[in-house]
């Protein structure tokens, strides 16, 4: 069996991005951690869901913590920085943020864990963070360096098929769908995800999308009932979150997409 680490940047993207592969891998007997740099301090609350005075770190930790669990990870570790916010907000400049921290010094905080924990594979996102978040682009630097310090022989960038999912939103526009314009917009930027001849691998996570939605919805102070992700139809969260996308950046592309990150 073994080791799979998944660094995410703040609370939620671990569910959203990767929580059907880290499922199937404790499924399999795999021991799973979940890293996250950040507790997600600068997040946009549900109305109603923490109580007021109530810390928003320490409650979305709480979350992480449950969503893990749904999940079957066996480890949840913060590495300590503080959420930057969105791109060009002024806690982008925050000492304390995760956007201002030192690579190398990020790194070896995380080469630390991948390291005692023997990883065999560790996943990051891509170069420009999925869709320019500078929490997960600092994600992608530091995990990139500390796959190297700590030697871990797998390293994938968790991302979005671009292709695909442009494919869902014009679908969507022809049947006449609501569709968030916000969202919208961003898949037609080119730093949303990659396209699907850059794609190594292709994990099928239909058998377990019901422990997936699950641990989304252990986010309930950044995901209601009624958002986006919760409110779709069976079929369509299917067609939208049944696979999870990853490159394997030391294997060629346009090539066919591998099933399993640990083959």
């Amino acid at each position: 069996m073994a080791t799979l680490v998944c660094f995410h940047a703040h609370p939620d993207d671990e569910a959203i991005a990767t929580g059907g592969t880290m499922a199937k891998a404790a499924a399999a007997g795999h021991r799973v951690v979940v890293v996250l740099a950040t507790r997600g301090e600068e997040g946009e609350q549900i109305p109603g869901v923490v109580p007021d005075g109530e810390d928003l770190g320490a409650w979305r930790e709480r979350e992480t913590r449950d969503s893990a669990a749904v999940l079957g990870c066996h480890r949840v570790v913060f590495l300590g920085y503080r959420d930057s916010g969105m791109a060009g907000v002024s806690t982008n400049d925050a000492p304390e943020s995760f956007w201002q921290a030192d690579v190398n010094e990020a790194a070896r905080r995380l080469a630390g864990i991948l390291a005692t924990e023997g990883a065999d594979v560790l996943t990051i996102y891509d170069s420009h963070g999925g869709y320019g978040h500078p929490d997960h682009v600092a994600v992608h630097r530091v995990g990139t360096r500390a796959a190297e310090l700590a030697g871990t022989p797998r390293l994938y960038w968790a991302t979005m098929n671009r292709d695909r999912v442009r494919e869902m939103v014009e679908a969507a526009e022809r049947a006449g769908t609501p569709l968030n314009a916000e969202r919208t917009e961003r898949v037609d930027s080119e730093d949303f995800g990659l396209p699907d001849a850059d794609i190594t691998h292709a994990v099928d996570v239909t058998g377990v999308l019901d422990l997936k939605r699950a641990a989304m919805a252990a986010h309930a102070s950044q995901i209601g009932a009624d958002s986006f992700f919760l409110s779709l139809p069976e079929g369509d969260f299917a067609a939208a979150f049944g696979t999870e996308w990853f490159v394997r950046p030391d294997r060629p592309r346009n090539g066919p997409q591998a099933p399993d990150l640990f083959a």
